[in-house]
């Protein structure tokens, strides 16, 4: 499991560890039944407060993408990717949405506002 945390970054540190597990299950990185580093280990791995590892696998868990077992430790969960992809689909209307309002705010035109995706988009692709 590759977590890269960015101190620049404005998410918190635990929200940016559970995007970047969700991520890696929703792309097959992190299979069903893997077992997933202790609170303690990621913890020391990264260099944070177990306080912190804690919330983001509770909040991984609760969103369904990880079971703990007690005595054994955190696996992925099997997921149904349909449902995921949907959420996600969903989740990205939603920032979308919020992406036109401010654009509205400033008249950016739609052209403008396609432009400006394009661009994004494909700045996006070139560095995967």
């Amino acid at each position: 499991m590759d977590i890269i945390l960015k101190n620049s970054s404005d998410e918190p540190i635990y929200q940016q560890i559970v995007s970047q597990v969700k991520a890696q299950i929703m792309n097959g990185t992190l299979a069903a039944g893997v077992a997933l580093p202790s609170m303690r280990t990621l913890a020391a791995q990264l260099r944070i407060s177990v306080i912190t590892t804690k919330r983001a696998y509770e909040d991984l868990e609760r969103d369904g993408y990880i079971e703990n077992y007690a005595g054994k430790g955190c696996f992925v969960k099997r997921q149904n990717t349909d449902f995921l992809r949907e959420e996600t689909v969903r989740q990205t209307e939603e920032l979308l949405a919020k992406a036109c309002e401010k654009a509205r705010l400033c008249d950016l035109t739609l052209e403008e506002m396609k432009e400006m995706l394009e661009l994004i988009y494909t700045e996006g692709e070139n560095n995967d």
